[in-house]
């Protein structure tokens, strides 16, 4: 004979058991400060005996209409946000300004078909960090009109956001360049799934093969652009964003017959990888060709990079400030940058 189930510890029971309403006992997980530090023992006491695991999270969520969870929409697959320094740092950030509201960070990907939209529309968050290309804005629109609070980490004409002036930024870096001489450079870019290494000339006025209007990337090849005035701007796109696709994007920029005399790299990550191509030909960086990126990671400062400062992890912390405080004054935020010079760029060679 099976035995018949026994029926469910709720939340019911376990009021009964101690003599006290439902709301009480909901009150001793919820707002503890409510009741006598006793009471409150004795309620924990006995939901231990009867085996009461506490209140549904999903239930919860549902009568206060909160999740205490602000998502994190990240480009590529999520494994590289565990592996990317920059999205390690800016995660830090983010999550110490979310945890000081009691919520967590929940990671999401970016979606690329109609099926990881509509999973990202069911996504049980209260605000979104949006750190992605706008490839994502369909889903990102569903999130909003759901009543999801958006931020997004670049500027925007209307919205939350906190981000940096990547034109103004990229038109830093060129202007140190061409101050030192140099008129032959290349620039390379990420992509955000591995991929082949690819080429072609940039012109404001043509679309850039994988890489968004709207995105970084874009902006910041238009600040270089505009400020070295060339007919057409020689750029690489690297197969990823690791050290190791920028090794490979760097053999491309250099095996050439006119090779560049400086290589600006829209991560540091991606400069880092060319640094190594360089210095794997036989050429000293600083001396023979110049190599600036963007960012400024620690290891930066090591290897001798120029680079290019953002406050990476107070970007984080602000972002997350405004996902959860609707309160807070300012809703748009524009940080300030700075150029880092160091030993990797120099005056152009003169031969060159």
């Amino acid at each position: 004979m099976v035995p018949a189930a026994e029926a469910p510890v709720t939340m019911k029971t376990l009021a009964e058991r101690v003599g006290v309403s439902v709301a009480t006992v909901s009150n001793a997980y919820s707002r503890p400060d409510q009741l006598s530090a006793d009471l409150r023992d004795q309620i924990m006491a006995a939901a231990t005996e009867l085996g009461y695991p506490g209140p549904s999270v999903a239930g919860r969520a549902l009568r206060s209409g909160r999740n205490d969870v602000c998502g994190f929409l990240f480009s590529g697959e999520i494994s590289h946000a565990f592996s990317d320094p920059y999205a390690i740092i800016f995660l830090s950030g983010l999550s110490e300004s979310v945890e000081q509201f009691g919520a967590s960070v929940l990671l999401l990907k970016a979606p690329t078909t109609e099926g990881e939209t509509q999973a990202l529309q069911r996504a049980p968050i209260d605000a979104l960090v949006a750190n992605s290309t706008v490839s994502s804005q369909e889903g990102v629109d569903l999130l909003r009109r759901r009543g999801v609070r958006i931020v997004r980490t670049r500027p925007s004409d209307a919205g939350d956001w906190v981000g940096i002036n990547d034109p103004s930024a990229a038109r830093l870096v060129a202007r140190h360049l061409v101050r030192l001489g140099h008129r032959r450079i290349v620039v390379v870019t990420p992509a955000t799934a591995n991929g082949r290494v690819r080429e072609w000339s940039y012109r404001p006025d043509r679309p850039v093969p994988g890489v968004a209007d709207g995105s970084y990337e874009n902006l910041r090849l238009r600040g270089v652009w505009e400020e070295l005035e060339p007919d057409a701007l020689r750029v690489v796109r690297a197969g990823g964003n690791t050290r190791e696709a920028g090794r490979a994007a760097g053999a491309r920029a250099l095996d050439v017959q006119d090779r560049p005399t400086a290589v600006i790299a829209l991560s540091d990550v991606l400069a880092f990888g060319i640094l190594d191509a360089v210095r794997a030909r036989g050429l000293e960086p600083g001396r023979d060709i110049s190599v600036c990126g963007f960012d400024d990671l620690p290891e930066a400062d090591f290897l001798g990079l120029t680079s290019l400062r953002q406050p990476i992890a107070e970007k984080g912390r602000l972002a997350g400030r405004l996902a959860m405080d609707p309160d807070y004054p300012q809703r748009q935020i524009n940080l300030a940058v700075q150029l880092v010079v160091r030993a990797s760029t120099g005056p152009a060679p003169a031969d060159r």
